[in-house]
């Protein structure tokens, strides 16, 4: 993953660093509690308005990245304790917090995170995030004109939250807000396996490449250079319930929303991850997603 600056540099207003979440969109009036996302009980998914907030979810995702899991921070990152990257500042951060628990600036503690990159946000990074590890040109190049693309990622959520199902209902209904807030028309990014052994991973990678693959236009494939192989099995050697199994649930929900995987993985060292690309139009989201997370 590339490196980045240790701050948010977004519009500011008066002494308030604010982010880009105002604009009016499509349905403008219809989402009264914006930025508030969807709610549930003591648990609330909002979107960062403050430069607070974000370093708030970035001392998130390096808590789980690189405590908790195995990535490999640079110095500016260790000394901050906080993740980030040349992208933050340009995204949207959409944060799950818990109002029942206070953080040290006496906040509502931010237990999960998501960063969501519009193409009108890439344009401003300087491109996508994906098209670090994934050759995104034919996507582009292929999109209808006016139409809308959301990239996904960063995602992240505290252990003692992971196993609650009403967590990741809250992340979805909080994209689905979000997708319906913008007529949001392709969502895509990249999604991990935790290990950077390709061989280890033989059972989720096959399967992904043999019963989720992009099997229409376009076609995304791993950069060449940083091309992994995932048939590494033959279909019929697969273990489905095995390979449910051995999959991240970030990566089960997607498939479950109707998701395709591209063509090939990219392992990421820094984060010891391997990583796939996820691909998902809205008008083929499978109707009960759409029923159960997206707006009446």
């Amino acid at each position: 993953m590339p490196g980045g600056r240790a701050s948010c540099s977004h519009p500011r207003k008066g002494s308030v660093t604010v982010v880009n979440i105002h604009e009016p969109g499509p349905l403008e009036g219809r989402l009264d509690q914006w930025p508030v996302l969807a709610a549930s009980g003591a648990l609330e998914v909002r979107l960062a308005e403050t430069e607070a907030e974000i370093e708030a979810a970035q001392r998130l995702r390096y808590h789980i990245f690189y405590e908790e899991m195995s990535a490999i921070p640079s110095p500016a990152m260790r000394e901050s304790r906080r993740d980030f990257d040349k992208f933050d500042a340009f995204c949207d951060h959409m944060l799950v917090v818990d109002r029942g628990i206070v953080d040290e600036d006496g906040q509502p503690a931010v237990v999960g995170t998501y960063r969501m990159a519009r193409d009108v946000d890439a344009a401003r990074a300087g491109g996508f995030y994906t098209a670090g590890e994934f050759d995104i040109g034919s996507m582009l190049a292929g999109m209808a004109p006016g139409a809308r693309l959301l990239e996904l990622g960063r995602s992240c959520v505290l252990k003692s939250y992971r196993t609650k199902p009403v967590t990741m209902q809250l992340l979805w209904r909080g994209i689905m807000a979000f997708v319906g807030r913008y007529s949001i028309d392709v969502m895509f990014g990249c999604a991990s396996l935790q290990g950077i052994d390709p061989d280890a991973l033989a059972l989720p990678l096959s399967y992904l490449h043999h019963f989720h693959s992009m099997v229409e236009s376009p076609r995304i494939r791993a950069r060449p250079e940083l091309y992994v192989e995932m048939n590494r099995l033959t279909k019929d050697g697969i273990d489905v319930k095995e390979a449910l199994r051995a999959l991240p649930p970030l990566i089960k929900g997607y498939l479950r929303a109707g998701c395709t995987i591209g063509e090939g993985a990219v392992i990421d060292r820094q984060f010891g991850t391997t990583d796939v690309l996820i691909y998902l139009p809205l008008a083929k989201m499978d109707a009960r997603y759409v029923s159960r997370f997206g707006l009446s």
